[in-house]
């Protein structure tokens, strides 16, 4: 899907790593939300409320997901799914162009 429609976005970004990572929220009718973001080359850690799945729109990375102790390859393209109340880690390679949908 390459466009959303019908949606409400958040005009204020969120903005994390000293601007190295920014997003806004889109909502949609049935109360779901995503984020579209872009994020920097950079090593990030981040955590998890909700269940998520990063769809990578482009871009090059490395993630180190819970009970992994191997780093997975992802590019432009592909996704990888992260468990509510956890601790992931990304090695951005080059700038990366990102959805992320939040699951309750």
């Amino acid at each position: 899907m390459s466009e959303f429609n019908n949606v409400t976005v958040v005009k204020k970004a969120n903005v994390y790593f000293d601007g190295k990572v920014t997003s806004r929220t889109i909502i949609f009718a049935d109360g779901t939300s995503k984020t579209l973001g872009i994020m920097l080359p950079g090593d990030y850690e981040f955590n998890t409320a909700d269940k998520e799945i990063m769809e990578i729109i482009s871009g090059d990375l490395e993630v180190l997901l819970p009970g992994n102790d191997d780093w997975q390859a992802i590019k432009g393209g592909e996704s990888f799914e992260v468990p509510a109340k956890a601790k992931f880690s990304l090695k951005v390679k080059t700038t990366m162009d990102y959805c992320c949908s939040f699951i309750k």
